[in-house]
């Protein structure tokens, strides 16, 4: 039996990132099994200031979505929600759908979007689905696990190449504001160097080591580029200028957003539409769920979009200590 007084909706803004049907399936299923009614909002926060007709979810509709990428309600770019206009045309359009909660899954612009809509007096419960793993409070984002393993397949691969034509490769991976994308491939690719926009980085220190590299005999070397870290192929010149060595790039680009979700990126998925549902039942509203050190909990939106997340300085320490050898 359909509880009346909740009527939840669910939506998918910014960018995409492997999990978030996962999340969708989990959270409707859930959400069915508590009575509630669930319907999903299409293109993102640009869906609802458009007024395009909400979907409504059942579990047919999201039967067999749990391994698939990207997201069946679509997604869009809308710098619109950030301003009053947009976010009145937003909530007005929840309002006229009579929806009393909506679960946003997304990274973290769609929080800050979450937030401005709270104020509204509906509640909002968000998921973390990112592959930049840049939301406070989480350890980890879902769909940052199956990022990992997509670009380390390709760097796996380029390495190959690297290590048989005796030469230099810097390998950009997304991470536009945040390096926790290119901190974790590195450590996993064994790269001699990690580039992320948290940290300025010393060129004529990395020249120094390629050139020490090459007195050693080791020809061939794999730089982690995070894209917010500026523009790849001015470096591969600066170095080259610097050292004589010829430098390669390559991109791991849109790849690392789609595909089939890894088992971790589901599993974790899984359990964060679940929990949104119980958070909702128990009257628990404007809230971000997260995993910290195993445990799934919530914090407020408001004390997610006020701290920031920091990049692990220990482990880009491990990832240089491990490339000395």
């Amino acid at each position: 039996m359909l509880n009346t007084n909740k009527k939840i909706a669910i939506i998918t803004p910014g960018g995409d990132a492997p999990g978030i049907n996962t999340c969708i399936r989990a959270v409707v299923n859930c959400a069915i099994d508590s009575g509630f009614e669930v319907v999903g909002v299409m293109n993102g926060y640009q869906g609802l200031i458009d007024e395009i007709p909400v979907r409504r979810l059942d579990a047919e509709v999201v039967k067999n979505i749990i391994h698939s990428g990207g997201t069946m309600l679509k997604s869009s770019r809308c710098t619109q929600i950030k301003n009053p206009a947009g976010l009145s045309k937003a909530v007005k359009t929840l309002k006229k759908n009579k929806i009393t909660h909506l679960i946003v899954i997304g990274g973290n612009g769609s929080v800050i979007g979450a937030e401005k809509i709270s104020k509204s007096g509906i509640s909002v419960i968000c998921i973390p689905v990112s592959i930049d793993n840049d939301i406070f409070g989480t350890d980890e984002t879902v769909g940052f696990d199956t990022a990992i393993n997509t670009a380390v397949g390709a760097i796996d691969k380029i390495r190959d190449v690297a290590i048989s034509f005796d030469c230099v490769f810097i390998i950009e991976v997304m991470g536009r504001h945040h390096g926790f994308l290119a901190v974790e491939v590195g450590l996993a690719t064994d790269a001699e160097f990690i580039l992320v926009p948290e940290i300025k980085q010393d060129i004529n220190k990395i020249c120094d080591k390629l050139k020490e590299y090459q007195k050693k005999k080791k020809t061939s070397a794999i730089i982690v580029f995070a894209e917010g870290c500026g523009d790849v192929k001015k470096l591969a010149k600066q170095i080259s200028h610097n050292t004589g060595i010829k430098i390669r790039t390559d991109t791991v680009g849109y790849i690392q957003r789609g595909g089939h979700p890894s088992a971790r990126s589901r599993n974790l998925a899984s359990r964060f539409g679940s929990f949104a549902i119980d958070l909702i039942s128990k009257g628990y509203k404007n809230r971000v769920i997260v995993l910290h050190k195993s445990e799934i909990k919530s914090l407020s939106i408001q004390k997610v979009i006020s701290e920031k997340k920091e990049v692990d300085i220990e482990t880009l320490k491990l990832a240089e200590k491990f490339a000395r050898y």
